[in-house]
């Protein structure tokens, strides 16, 4: 799984924060990483909103082989909050694609013996 970090030129620490946000998406995502290639992790801070303390965000898009690409936004008032956050929403995304599938999978129509 390879996981690609991109930050906005608000964010400070940008190398320290995607040492720590790469190790968050890998044991976050953990359940599912064979069947994840790639992530890409979008860290903003919106400066401006009003009215909101949750000014951290965090765009999570991963891509899975042989299925479009998922992605996640979460807003928090830390880089923490919205990368955990973004985290977290993707896993269960991804159980819930990878769930259906399995079960459109095993869903096979019954056949009813033939009368004679």
């Amino acid at each position: 799984m390879q996981i690609q970090i991109n930050t906005d030129h608000n964010i400070e620490g940008r190398e320290s924060m995607a040492t720590w946000a790469t190790s968050e998406v890998k044991r976050g995502l953990s359940h599912h990483a064979e069947h994840i290639t790639r992530v890409e992790v979008h860290l903003a801070e919106e400066i401006g909103r009003k009215g909101s303390v949750s000014d951290k965000r965090c765009v999570m898009e991963a891509r899975l082989q042989g299925r479009p690409p998922m992605a996640v936004t979460h807003h928090g008032e830390s880089l923490n909050q919205a990368v955990t956050g973004a985290a977290d929403k993707l896993n269960r995304m991804i159980d819930s694609a990878l769930g259906r599938a399995a079960r459109s999978e095993t869903a096979t129509p019954e056949l009813s013996p033939a009368e004679d």
